[in-house]
């Protein structure tokens, strides 16, 4: 059945790579009005996880946002599926890295880097960042459980040479690439929302108390990997902008979960500023309220 599936949906979403840009965003406009005016994907999650954030807002405002989030969402998604086909040069014109040197910079100090960041503008696009650095890239990511699809995604994300791993094989695979004294670049989006767990470190997200993932933070601190993010904004349709922001140099000398503060506040500064390019379907805040004594 998944390879049915996958015979079924490739060759459209193949056909839809193909397209042109003005094409592609026409279809986005159609996806829309489907998503938003008929199924109403999600539209109660997006519609409390903004009431929630932005109290002072009323109600006018917050469905104006939410609009504006759903129009963002269904260009994304068309990107994504662009991104089968899309070329280095092409990507690169639209994905552009503001100061690559820091990128240099960086590597120059002989240190693998770990490279967090959100679910904020494009994170899909962000696999051009390895055509700006010579360090191996690698991104963390969950499986899918279709193999099917995991393999696409893994094929699409790894066009530029990036190495997709997932969470349980990040440790290793990294420590290999360090024992073969090769330096890395390892990419992680660390905004999700973690399991519940008497161990897990608890931060202040948006004004609201959250469970956060530290996997990024503590990898970080025992290799003394350095610790950057990636600040990426929508300049517009189909255009984004993205900045290194060094975090530290030398991470191990940062106290437990400061590095994880400063990234949840870096996001958060872009969220309050344009928060329709949040991604407003996640639950990120489910089990606020929900801290173990």
């Amino acid at each position: 059945m998944q390879l049915l599936t996958y015979i079924i949906v490739y060759p459209f979403l193949w056909c839809i790579s193909k397209l042109p840009f003005k094409l592609l965003y026409l279809i986005s406009d159609g996806v829309y009005l489907l998503l938003y005016y008929i199924i109403g994907y999600r539209k109660k999650v997006v519609t409390s996880n903004l009431q929630l954030v932005f109290p002072n807002k009323s109600e006018k405002e917050i469905i104006s946002l939410r609009k504006k989030f759903y129009k963002h969402l269904c260009d994304m998604f068309l990107e994504m599926i662009k991104t089968v086909s899309i070329s280095e040069k092409e990507l690169k014109k639209r994905f552009l890295i503001t100061n690559p040197e820091e990128f240099k910079r960086l590597e120059t100090l002989n240190k693998s880097i770990i490279l967090i960041f959100g679910h904020y503008a494009s994170w899909e696009w962000a696999i051009v960042v390895q055509c700006y650095i010579n360090f191996k890239g690698l991104g963390v990511y969950k499986k899918l459980r279709n193999k099917h699809f995991d393999k696409l995604v893994r094929n699409i994300r790894s066009k530029f040479n990036t190495e997709l791993i997932s969470t349980k094989e990040t440790i290793n695979t990294i420590t290999n690439y360090e024992t073969s004294g090769i330096k890395t670049i390892t990419g992680f989006l660390s905004d999700q929302s973690p399991k519940i767990k008497k161990e897990v470190y608890w931060g202040k997200f948006m004004g609201i108390e959250v469970p956060c993932f530290t996997g990024a933070e503590r990898l970080a601190k025992k290799l003394d990997f350095s610790t950057a993010y990636l600040k990426i904004n929508k300049v517009k349709r189909g255009y984004y902008q993205a900045e290194i922001i060094t975090l530290a140099e030398n991470s191990n000398i940062y106290k437990d979960y400061e590095l994880t503060d400063m990234f949840l506040k870096e996001l958060e500064k872009q969220i309050y500023e344009t928060p329709e390019y949040y991604f407003w379907t996640h639950k990120r805040w489910k089990h606020r309220n929900k801290k173990p004594n």
